[in-house]
């Protein structure tokens, strides 16, 4: 029984807290078992997306499939949250994660075909599948950990995950070394990443109810087994009007409208093929690092969990400053009109390194920023069912600027445009997660409790619905 997660009970029937942090039905194993199911399956997308175009010449098939990914992702990275509540983390997961692979296909399907339909609609089933898979990861990874070490396992799931985009980094940059002039990625690396994300899909099998987990100190992270359609339909629309989530809002949907920017006008036209892989394994190696740095500045830096919060928030807007301006510095040298010439990691010197490092520097933002994030909504309330549908929230908005940036690139919107947009979109989220964090955002020992789901605004007394 103790797959399942059973407690252990003292002579008074009263439940002893748990002896090791590696059981199974501990929150550090289950944290790590969904960082797995990731490496596989988001981690995979992520390698293929950061080599522009999908792996090919001609990124049009890509922006469109991506349109309709993130289009169908905004809808059901909102209702993600309320369907995980209803079906659990298993049944949620394994539906999901089989999207991944029919995507994968559907470039392998192009390659030969160049027929963009499947590869559009496939996005679009991806879609569905990632706003489902992104909401359970979330409430697992901000409600499964105990509240003074969520910055660390935020860090562990990321640095997990993130070593998906490292190996798949490297399956383009083996299986086309050779090939160092433009061309489309051969159908072994598309085979490879289904391979990967057909491996998470079975595992996702391996991930407990949270009504099974149990922390070190013999708490559960949810009394509730399952909800209802119409419990969750309403807190769903509760959401709109959530004074928390409205300020959530610019840093959600900046987290993603970067990617296109970065993986198309930055790697994909500045780099050729074999090279892209090679700078995604150091991207995503690059999020690894970020992660941990972060999740130890959230979590250890001061005593306050508010200032910690703060601190955090400061470290990653200057890091933030910095690396756009240096994206800028980067820019003015070549333009939509007047692309450069391929940089080669072999054959370009000198000229490869500025670039390159530029490239990496993205990457680490990118961990840093999302893992603060994430840390800010799990710090918002520890019980599962609630972060889920906030993560959701997140997801669903993260996603439609996602969609609205693929198409902004397909539109050929000017690649200092797309720039001076992300950067903007970054910054202004910054002062807004800071009053997310002084107002909602408890110490701990304070007396308020931020695991009933109550809502107080801003400078009021008043507790609302």
């Amino acid at each position: 029984m103790g797959f399942e997660g059973a407690d252990d009970l003292d002579k008074e029937g009263q439940t002893l807290p748990p002896q090791s942090k590696f059981r199974y039905n501990s929150p550090l194993v289950q944290v790590g078992l969904i960082g797995l199911v990731c490496f596989c399956c988001p981690g995979m997308f992520n390698a293929l997306s950061g080599m522009g175009g999908g792996g090919q010449v001609d990124p049009t098939a890509s922006n469109n499939a991506s349109t309709a990914l993130y289009t169908t992702f905004a809808v059901f990275g909102i209702l993600g949250g309320g369907i995980y509540n209803i079906l659990g983390p298993r049944l949620t997961l394994l539906s999901a994660c089989s999207t991944y692979v029919l995507y994968a296909g559907s470039f392998l399907y192009y390659n030969h075909h160049k027929h963009q339909a499947f590869a559009i609609t496939a996005g679009a089933i991806l879609g569905v599948g990632a706003g489902l898979l992104w909401a359970c990861q979330g409430a697992i990874m901000t409600s499964y950990p105990p509240p003074n070490r969520k910055g660390t396992y935020i860090s562990i799931f990321w640095s997990i995950f993130n070593m998906g985009g490292v190996i798949g980094g490297l399956i383009p940059f083996v299986l086309n070394y050779h090939r160092s002039e433009a061309a489309s990625v051969n159908d072994a690396t598309y085979i490879g990443f289904m391979v990967f994300m057909s491996v998470g899909t079975i595992l996702s099998l391996a991930i407990l109810p949270p009504s099974k987990v149990v922390r070190d100190d013999g708490t559960k992270c949810t009394n509730i087994q399952y909800s209802n359609v119409t419990t969750e339909a309403i807190e769903i629309v509760k959401l709109f009007l959530n004074w928390k989530m409205l300020l959530i809002i610019p840093a959600a949907f900046s987290s993603n409208f970067f990617y296109t920017y970065q993986f198309n006008n930055v790697n994909s036209v500045m780099f050729n093929l074999r090279t892209r892989g090679l700078n995604n394994v150091f991207y995503w190696g690059a999020q690894m690092i970020g992660s941990i740095g972060i999740g130890y500045i959230m979590d250890f830096s001061f005593k306050s969990r508010r200032t910690r919060g703060f601190f955090g928030i400061v470290v990653v807007a200057v890091l933030s400053t910095a690396i756009w301006a240096g994206g800028l510095a980067n820019q003015v040298g070549y333009s939509r009109g007047k692309k450069p010439e391929k940089l080669d990691f072999k054959d370009s010197g000198s000229d490869f390194a500025g670039p390159f490092v530029l490239y990496f520097s993205f990457g680490l933002l990118d961990a840093m920023f999302q893992s603060l994030v994430y840390w800010v909504i799990g710090a918002l309330a520890n019980d599962s069912e609630i972060l889920s549908r906030y993560v959701g929230f997140y997801k669903g908005v993260q996603s439609a600027g996602g969609a609205i940036a693929w198409q902004v690139d397909a539109r050929n919107v000017s690649f200092i445009g797309q720039l001076i947009m992300n950067w903007v979109f970054t910054s202004v989220s910054y002062p807004l997660l800071i009053i997310l964090v002084l107002f909602a955002v408890k110490n701990e020992g304070e007396e308020e409790e931020i695991t009933k789901g109550k809502e107080v605004a801003p400078g009021s007394t008043k507790e609302v619905a």
